[in-house]
């Protein structure tokens, strides 16, 4: 497969974390596993059709998809003639360019955008990373500083929070915040703090060039032992760590 990623437009860079593209390659269908990240996402399809969530969802060629938060990974399965164009969104950014239902209706799920909402790919020849910098540059709006802090205080702890300490450091009810999570996330503030640390753990499995034993890395990471942490790993990858 060949993937690219590209970072966005510095007016951009507070709210969108990348642009990517990825492409088959050959005959023969080849797996793109993702994992949660606790953020929606768009998907375009430049390509011929494609299936994705783990067989589920066909999308079509020249349609834009809405990715809703993730709490398990997804399969997408792609040859020599697939090529997708994705927008990875900052936790909370996507209602800096969409006044859209609950994101917490579409958590899990994978949803056909409106043309009128998505970037044009009826013009795939010109279609570009440029192109969605000039889309999106006229999308932005305010930013709303209530999920603002709330999403900084969640990442400068890299997700060693509790809800109750969350709610407290931000000036928020435990209620507010299942509001606002509801709306403008998708997913609930404790599964987002645990995605949060998955999201941080996960390099440190991955990469452990000091050879760190499972323990270390979990107690380091707030897990309570080494089967917590392999709990998880397994909840939101179907793998253990030893499998990464």
């Amino acid at each position: 497969m060949i993937y690219k990623q590209v970072i966005p437009h510095h007016a951009l860079a507070d709210y969108i974390d990348c642009y990517w593209s990825i492409e088959g390659a050959g005959g023969e269908l080849h797996t793109e596993r993702i994992f949660p990240d606790g953020s929606p996402g768009l998907v375009l399809n430049v390509g011929e059709k494609c299936t994705t969530d783990n067989g589920l969802v066909i999308m079509q060629p020249g349609s834009c998809y809405l990715v809703g938060a993730m709490t398990s990974y997804k399969e997408t399965y792609l040859n020599g003639r697939h090529r997708l164009i994705g927008v990875c969104f900052k936790p909370g950014a996507f209602s800096q360019f969409y006044n859209y239902m609950p994101l917490a209706e579409i958590t899990e799920q994978t949803v056909e955008l409106e043309k009128a909402l998505a970037p044009d790919t009826g013009k795939i020849e010109a279609l570009s990373f440029t192109a969605l910098n000039t889309f999106f540059l006229k999308r932005l709006s305010v930013p709303k500083q209530e999920l603002s802090a709330i999403i900084n205080c969640i990442k400068e702890t890299k997700g060693k929070i509790s809800v109750v300490a969350l709610a407290k450091k931000t000036h928020v009810t435990p209620r507010q915040l299942e509001r606002i999570f509801h709306k403008h996330i998708g997913v609930t503030p404790k599964e987002f703090i645990s995605i949060t640390r998955f999201q941080h753990v996960l390099p440190d499995i991955i990469h452990n060039k000091k050879h760190k034993s499972l323990l270390d890395i979990a107690i380091e990471h707030g897990y309570y032992d080494h089967a917590h942490l392999t709990n998880e790993i397994k909840r939101y990858t179907s793998l253990p760590p030893s499998g990464l």
